[in-house]
């Protein structure tokens, strides 16, 4: 008689256990039926995940389904207490940051201004934030699991300990930083790219949810965009996909260079623009106002803008043809109803494809709320693979499900 495969077995184990999982975190609270009809699994085997899950403390029963007709049916939630995470959205004026558990509940958030100065005070101050938010909580600090950066710039390489790109935040470009703030937050610490970061806003609790595939852009202090496409945020090989703002712009300066899309669409560039224009307006906010009051030289400053920002926005429709544009960030979102239709009218005379161009419907906090989407993402990994027996597993044959549906190797849990 054949010996059974422990490791096959385990690793199916682990995978039914994995979509359960997945699907409490993004559907629940929900019926083992429900898991059932939605997951393709029998009964049984959802019992056995569910049993294990809750041994492990990872899930819990909330509550019966109510209103319909027969017999009711237990609900199940995760755990709340199963562990705890931390996101920061750190910009060059304000910080902003929150402590979730890893249900998504948010427990305590702060705000205040970003120290720049001297060289290790935002290290300083990310690791006096954490623990003020932990008392807030009124958390065990050793029940944390991760904890996510969105920042400008991005990360060279794989486990990089400083940021590229991010002259506006020097402090974190300087070599060893981020090594240091892992130290100070005595935790895992994952950097993200502050656009990409709303973009998984958007594709968690936005546009997202219904169309994967879409350019997400950014507009405010500087000009960026992410692409998420069939569900997936796209990074690239350096983690820089999406730099837009460094692509020549379609008009020159007036030495006839060409200038970049970040120096012709960035909320400075607004204003400067507005001013060639002969508008008094000192700030983007200003010009706005002014545009929306029927101002020409506000409005053609505009044109300017969006002419220039429409640039990059059609290289990257040329190249990936998402169904939509979101656009987002401070300036992106307080005139949207002026750019919108600006941005659709160039596009339509540079490219033959349409997509619609939108606001994004997130609020002005949208890094923060990608920096919770990636930082539960990476926490739930963290303990889901503590209730499960990898050693009986090999570690080149362990695919499993993350909580956006992309396959992920068990061995990478702990470390994505």
């Amino acid at each position: 008689m054949a010996l059974p495969d422990l490791g096959t077995s385990g690793m199916l184990r682990a995978f039914n256990e994995r979509r359960v999982v997945n699907l409490i975190a993004t559907e629940g609270p929900i019926s083992r039926a429900q898991i059932a009809r939605v997951s393709g699994l029998s009964k049984p085997t959802v019992s056995l995940a569910l049993a294990r899950l809750e041994e492990h403390r990872l899930v819990r029963e909330v509550g019966r389904t109510s209103g319909g007709r027969g017999a009711t049916a237990t609900l199940y939630a995760l755990e709340p207490s199963a562990g705890y995470a931390l996101a920061f959205d750190v910009g060059r004026r304000w910080l902003r940051a929150a402590l979730v558990d890893i249900a998504g509940t948010e427990l305590a958030r702060e705000t205040e201004r970003t120290r720049v100065r001297p060289a290790d005070a935002l290290v300083v101050q990310l690791g006096d934030l954490a623990e003020r938010l932990v008392a807030a909580a009124s958390i065990d600090r050793r029940a944390l699991v991760a904890a996510t950066l969105a920042t400008p710039g991005f990360v060279p390489g794989s486990g990089g300990d400083h940021l590229e790109l991010a002259p506006s935040l020097p402090a974190l470009e300087r070599p060893g930083v981020l090594d240091a703030l892992r130290e100070q937050l005595r935790l895992e610490l994952r950097v993200e790219n502050d656009v990409n970061a709303a973009a998984m806003a958007e594709l968690t609790y936005g546009v997202g949810r219904e169309q994967p595939d879409f350019a997400y852009v950014s507009l405010g202090t500087g000009v960026g965009l992410a692409l998420v496409l069939d569900g997936v945020l796209r990074r690239g090989a350096r983690s820089a996909a999406g730099e837009i703002g460094y692509l020549p712009a379609a008009r020159t300066d007036d030495r006839g260079l060409p200038t970049t899309i970040e120096t012709a669409a960035s909320a400075d560039a607004l204003v400067r623009a507005a001013r060639d224009e002969g508008s008094a307006a000192r700030t983007a906010e200003a010009v706005v106002g002014a545009a929306r009051a029927g101002d020409p030289a506000a409005q053609h400053a505009l044109d300017r803008v969006a002419a220039a920002l429409t640039v990059g926005v059609a290289a990257a429709c040329a190249v990936a043809d998402p169904a939509v544009v979101v656009l987002g960030g401070g300036l992106g979102l307080g005139a949207a109803d002026l750019l919108i239709p600006r941005i659709e009218h160039e596009l339509h005379t540079l490219l033959p494809m349409r997509p619609r161009v939108v606001a994004s419907g997130l609020s002005g906090d949208a890094v923060l709320q990608g920096a919770v989407a990636t930082t539960l993402a990476a926490a739930r990994r963290v303990v889901f693979a503590r209730t499960t027996r990898t050693d009986e597993l090999q570690p080149h044959a362990r695919p499993l499900l993350d909580t956006t549906g992309t396959a992920q190797p068990v061995a990478l849990l702990e470390d994505q």
